[in-house]
């Protein structure tokens, strides 16, 4: 497809700046900020102009929101484990993700904390390179791929952990991406064997924080990324049937996609928004008032989803679910 001249410049920016960049991640992140809470973006949806702009509107539904203040402040910390320290962990933080899911980074260190792991957000890492190669920048993916290494693999961690799916499958590849690299071949296996995601590595060592009972009908939605990329499938599980009082239940193709799948959403939104619509039937079907998943990308693409055709669902990930069970009042 031959994409014309501004079409070219938004694609060199977002991939070669804004994703590589806090200090231009957090300008974007005020601005988007300002555009909610100013009422401008109530105001925009209500009177339906985003409809005249066409195939840009309709990408509008899947904007995230921001949500300050911002992870960036955080990496680089050590947060110790609460209790006995068991296990010490490297935490991957993102890029997009300390804008708009900085209450999930900050929700996936607690967790982290309560059973027993020392966390550690490297001061070095940046974006993982996963939309880069989703759009055939291998090789600005590996530039990343070398940074997030070398940032993360000195620190001898007995594990390295992501809360997006996403982005976990990427990193988790870092091996085939520098295999052909002599300097980094042998360390990106090595990073890449210890990478974990999140659900999977809370259920390897067994949860031991004390929790309250969350009394919601809760149905889970695999991340492809997660299922199939990774084969992770009964971890998230597990995790929410240790929650006291929660009821897991589940839907009719769970392990089907939702419609994210990377970058799908964008550049074939008609077609991800018709497999959304299918996705919510099977949602609705199960009468659950939560829809737990376990990557980003499938938070926003559930978000639009509720919005679109839902019942007023809540859509959180697995490990804000076992923070609120620690968090509730008794």
């Amino acid at each position: 497809m031959q994409r014309g001249p501004v079409a070219r410049w938004v694609r060199r920016f977002v991939f070669l700046k804004l994703l590589q960049s806090r200090g231009a991640l957090s300008v974007a992140g005020t601005l988007l900020y300002l555009y909610q809470v100013s009422g401008l973006k109530a105001l925009v949806r209500a009177l339906g102009f985003m409809k005249l702009l066409g195939r840009l509107g309709e990408l509008e539904p899947l904007t995230p929101s921001a949500e300050p203040p911002f992870f960036f402040s955080q990496i680089g910390k050590t947060f110790p484990a609460q209790g006995e320290r068991r296990h010490r962990v490297a935490f991957m933080a993102g890029c997009i993700a300390n804008i708009s899911f900085a209450r999930l980074n900050e929700a996936t260190v607690r967790v982290l904390q309560r059973n027993g792991c020392e966390v550690v957000v490297p001061a070095g890492q940046g974006c993982c390179g996963a939309l880069h190669l989703h759009s055939g920048l291998r090789d600005e993916a590996r530039k990343l791929a070398r940074q997030n290494i070398d940032a993360v693999l000195v620190g001898g961690f007995e594990a390295i952990v992501t809360n997006a799916a996403g982005c976990g499958s990427t990193l988790k590849e870092y091996g085939e991406l520098l295999e052909d690299d002599p300097e980094y071949a042998t360390k990106a296996r090595d990073f890449a064997a210890r990478m974990k995601d999140i659900t999977e590595y809370l259920a390897s060592i067994g949860l031991t924080q004390k929790m309250r009972p969350v009394n919601l009908a809760v149905t889970y939605q695999d991340s492809c990324h997660l299922a199939h990329g990774q084969k992770v499938r009964s971890a998230p599980r597990e995790l929410l049937a240790a929650i006291p009082g929660l009821q897991l239940q589940e839907m009719r193709g769970a392990d089907l996609c939702c419609g994210s799948a990377g970058i799908y959403n964008v550049v074939q939104n008609k077609m991800s928004m018709q497999i959304l619509g299918h996705k919510m039937e099977s949602v609705n079907a199960t009468g659950a008032t939560v829809i737990a998943t376990a990557n980003p990308g499938c938070l926003l693409q559930l978000q639009a989803g509720v919005r679109l055709h839902g019942n007023k669902q809540r859509v959180m990930h697995v490990v804000e679910l076992l923070d609120m069970a620690c968090q509730q009042k008794p």
